[in-house]
């Protein structure tokens, strides 16, 4: 979760594409999550809890709220994500409801 937040910060949308569940990588919009990248300041991540998602585990989630400034407002991103391991790495499936 954390290297995907940094990931948005530093505008590499590449990476944010190679950690996408494989299934769901040819559907990801490159342009428009790079536009909203670069509309905002993040300001911070915090990770609230994690269930699972470690190294013997299959699946894990994370919930999480991500701090960025948009058009003069400080906003909050918060999110319980889904993550998959595949072949010895991690991926971002998809977010569920809290």
């Amino acid at each position: 979760m954390r290297s995907r937040y940094s990931a948005y910060v530093l505008l590499n949308i590449s990476y944010l594409k190679e950690t996408l569940w494989p299934k769901n990588q040819n559907g990801f919009d490159e342009t428009a999550t790079a536009q909203w990248a670069r509309d905002n300041h993040w300001t911070g991540l915090t990770v609230l809890e994690v269930q699972k998602g470690r190294e013997t585990d299959r699946d894990g989630t994370v919930l999480f709220e991500a701090k960025y400034l948009a058009g003069g407002r400080l906003n909050t991103h918060r999110e319980l994500s889904r993550f998959r391991k595949k072949a010895g790495r991690w991926y971002y499936v998809e977010a569920l409801p809290e």
